[in-house]
């Protein structure tokens, strides 16, 4: 947790890091004067506090009363962050430990998200000339453009054969797209009325790869250049 604002919250944390930190500082990477200077300040803190809270109770209030009540919140909280930065920070001061005297554990090595775990549906949109126009979905979600969970790309591969090719070799990489639509551009030597493939596979941010999309196939109508 991090140091709480409110006094009703702030005054028990303080007395738990306070009891916790001077019991073993070295627990929790402090030294015994730095346990001495949280305790200190903690305690003119509380009491202050409880004077403000016992003069409200009996329906009086103190401009003196709050005015040092504010100077020794101040002052603790300047003790407070310090020493709380010094525990949080620290490789030697176990995460159970952290948690105990009242510190936020920080999440060092977040979980990694996987690759989603079905390839991309791919769509022919449109076949102009040389260039075809395909698009990339969800499989999961095939109605909507966004990609999914996990997926930071695609990486779009061509064929141009009678029959989808069943070797990755055979396959020519067009390159990686984050857009749900990429034109597909072949050379000007591909023959009129060619038949040609297509298949794709998400990517997440490590880098590690969907299965890859059935493929799709369709006939050009001409050749021309390539390009995406």
């Amino acid at each position: 947790m991090a140091i709480p604002k409110k006094d009703s919250s702030l005054v028990p944390w303080g007395a738990n890091f306070d009891a916790k930190a001077t019991l073993s500082p070295i627990t929790y990477s402090l030294s015994a004067p730095q346990a001495l200077s949280f305790h200190t300040n903690y305690v003119a803190y509380a009491a202050a506090y409880t004077a403000v809270a016992n003069a409200r109770e009996a329906g009086s209030r103190s401009k003196l009363l709050t005015e040092t009540l504010s100077t020794a919140r101040t002052n603790f909280l300047k003790v407070a962050r310090e020493l709380y930065g010094i525990v949080q920070g620290s490789n030697s001061v176990s995460d159970a430990n952290k948690a105990d005297i009242g510190v936020h554990v920080r999440k060092t090595n977040p979980t990694p998200i996987p690759p989603p775990d079905q390839g991309p549906v791919v769509s022919v949109v449109s076949t102009i000339g040389n260039t075809v126009q395909i698009r990339l979905r969800d499989a999961a979600r095939p109605s909507r453009r966004a990609r999914p969970a996990g997926a930071v790309g695609a990486s779009v591969f061509s064929a141009v054969a009678a029959t989808p090719p069943t070797t990755e070799a055979a396959w020519t990489f067009e390159g990686v797209t984050s857009k749900e639509v990429v034109d597909v551009v072949f050379p000007a030597e591909t023959a009129a009325g060619a038949k040609v493939w297509f298949t794709a596979f998400w990517f997440n941010n490590r880098k590690e790869s969907s299965p890859a999309a059935t493929p799709v196939g369709t006939n050009l109508p001409g050749g021309a250049a390539m390009g995406m």
